[in-house]
Formats: structure tokens, C-alpha cells, sequence
């Protein structure tokens, strides 16, 4: 059975998120546009080296109007809360929600969470892979896409590093349908991702529907944040319905 955790009314019980280089900025503005009442629980991955103090949550908790937390052996997600994979690890879920942690092999910590959280949650399942070099993401997208799950990529214009999100695009496997953005949008859709736009300014070409091509395009985080947060990605239903009463 398909994301029997803590399951509601809204589109995702579970958003996973991964990114590498420019990943804590993008993370952060993300954060800090979801709302309150945000329903599903939020799984992040971000590449960065193993220290004694990790010191991601507390950087995070500064923006996030949800509670942030580090994610440990045996732990539950739930709902409305920000979960955060150690470094050098990476998530594998069972479809009541409890993760259990494992070692990373290179810098690969999406790829395998994604499989994971596909089999585990299916349609349920939201994933967003965000800035980042070289490749990790592409693979588990194809998983998510295969068990009915939603992907998003951040436009490769506003990346700070164009590797991952390029390679999920390159995938076919990143949802094109509509802009996810709640805001005006200059360009024709289906957009060739979630697009982050805004109007255009003075002078930008109108976009041609081929993947970054930037015109229009704002903040690296705009768009992703719209599609959690209220924009629609979904065809009609939206995330922000409320969080179960006495989430911490």
C-alpha cells in the first residue's frame, strides 16, 4: 500500500528535496515561503561534508516557519515538520513513514532516497530536485515518475550550479504541465519546468518552451516554494488544507 503515512486531504503526504551547491540559500527561501499550515512532512538531502556539528538545522530553523529537525535512526515523519538527512547518509522509508538511515556512496543520497520514497508513498510522493553539480537526482526520478509520484526541478537559469537539475530535465521525467507558480505568467504552457516566473523584464525575449530558456524567470527558489506551498502542480488540488492539530 502506497504513503500510508499520516496520510490528508491534501495532494502529497511527503515532499522530498534534494540539492548540492547553492542548495542552503535555495533550502532557506523555500522554507521560509511555506506556510504554517503546511500538511505534508518535508524530507531534505543536502550534499556537504560530515562534521562533528552539523550545523544545517540550525541555519534552516532561522527561515522556516515549520519546525526543523535532524533526522535519527528509527525516526517517524510527520506531518508539517522539516526533516533533515544527516550528512553522508541518505533516507530509505517503509510506507507508514519510518526512515532508516544508510551510508552514502559517493555523493549519490537522492538517487536511492527517491527509490525509496517511491516505493514507499507512490502518488503520494512530491520530490523537487534543486541546484546542484553532476548527477544525483536523474536516476531517482525515473522511480518516482514510475510509481505515480510528482517531480519538480528548479529552472536551470536561476540554478547556481545546472548539473542535477539538467539531468532530471534531461530524464523527461520532471513534470511540465503548468507553471506552479501562483504569480503572472508571460510564457506559453506547458512550461519546460516549474519556471519560477514573473513578467518578463524590458527587453527579455518570450520563452520559447525549451528548458532554460530564462526569460521571465525570478528568485531559484520562487517557483518550487509556489508549487509546495499553493501553487498548483497537482490539476486543481493544493498543499495548504492544514496541519494535524498538536504537530510540534
Amino acid at each position: 500500500m502506497f504513503g500510508t503515512v499520516q496520510k490528508s486531504s491534501a495532494a502529497f503526504d511527503v515532499v522530498c528535496m534534494t540539492a548540492s551547491l547553492g542548495g542552503v540559500n535555495a533550502y532557506r527561501e523555500i522554507l521560509a515561503a511555506l506556510p504554517e499550515t503546511f500538511p505534508a512532512a518535508v524530507v531534505l538531502v543536502q550534499h556537504r561534508p560530515v562534521r562533528e556539528q552539523d550545523g544545517l538545522v540550525g541555519v534552516l530553523r532561522h527561515r522556516s516557519t515549520l519546525p526543523v529537525r535532524l533526522l535519527e535512526e528509527g525516526d517517524q515523519l510527520a506531518a508539517g515538520v522539516v526533516h533533515v538527512v544527516p550528512a553522508g547518509h541518505w533516507a530509505a522509508f517503509t510506507p507508514e513513514g519510518t526512515v532508516s538511515l544508510h551510508a552514502t556512496d559517493g555523493h549519490r543520497s537522492a538517487d536511492p532516497m527517491f527509490a525509496s520514497a517511491a516505493a514507499a508513498f507512490g502518488p503520494r510522493l512530491l520530490a523537487a530536485v534543486l541546484t546542484g553539480r553532476l548527477e544525483d537526482g536523474a536516476l531517482g526520478v525515473r522511480h518516482i515518475r514510475g510509481a505515480g509520484g510528482r517531480v519538480l526541478a528548479q529552472d536551470i537559469i536561476t540554478a547556481e550550479a545546472v548539473g542535477m537539475p539538467s539531468a532530471a530535465m534531461a530524464t523527461g521525467c520532471i513534470d511540465t504541465s503548468c507553471c506552479p507558480c501562483p504569480c503572472p505568467c508571460p510564457c506559453p504552457c506547458p512550461c519546460p519546468c516549474p519556471c519560477l516566473c514573473a513578467p518578463a523584464p524590458a527587453g527579455a525575449g518570450s520563452r520559447t518552451g525549451q528548458p532554460g530558456d530564462g526569460a521571465g524567470c525570478r528568485r531559484p527558489d520562487a517557483g518550487v516554494a509556489a508549487a509546495l506551498g499553493g501553487g498548483d502542480p497537482t490539476g486543481g488540488r493544493h498543499l495548504t488544507t492544514g496541519r494535524k492539530a498538536g504537530t510540534p
